[in-house]
């Protein structure tokens, strides 16, 4: 089987969130002149862009891993898979949208689900329905007001 490899979508929301919070405080800080804590909340911010630009998700050899950049997060065997579900659920997950697939698992898996936002969703569904037809999908194909090109707010 090929290697099939998707990045995680981005979300506009997500980005001004993380702003609107570092924002306030930059202001602060320059107000002060804390030198140090710029050099912080810089690093902060370089870190969050890594974090965000290196998600991938890679489906080979029957199995779904998550890969930050070249390092492996976590692998599961698809055949393990039961559902895939629409989630806007917000706990921290390697996904950087809240527009998100809830893919739940039988009781073989040490965690029950995954949080994860590929950007071409139904390619990704399509890629995992391939290794095991009998995954359950609950997931509605619509475009909306709310979809700018590849960006979800």
């Amino acid at each position: 089987m090929e290697k099939r490899v998707f990045r995680s979508r981005i979300s506009v929301l997500l980005i001004v969130f993380i702003f609107a919070i570092f924002i306030p405080g930059s202001i602060s800080i320059l107000k002060y002149k804390i030198y140090e804590g710029m050099y912080i909340l810089i690093g902060v911010l370089v870190f969050l862009i890594f974090v965000f630009s290196g998600m991938r998700y890679v489906i080979s050899d029957g199995k779904l891993y998550l890969k930050m950049w070249l390092i492996p997060n976590g692998s599961v065997e698809i055949m393990n898979i039961v559902s895939v579900e629409r989630s806007y659920n917000p706990l921290s997950s390697p996904a950087a949208s809240l527009k998100r697939l809830c893919i739940n698992f039988n009781n073989n898996v040490r965690f029950p689900y995954w949080l994860i936002s590929p950007v071409r969703e139904q390619e990704f569904i399509d890629a995992l329905k391939a290794v095991n037809p009998d995954i359950s999908v609950h997931v509605p194909i619509e475009k909306g007001i709310w979809c700018i090109w590849d960006w979800d707010i």
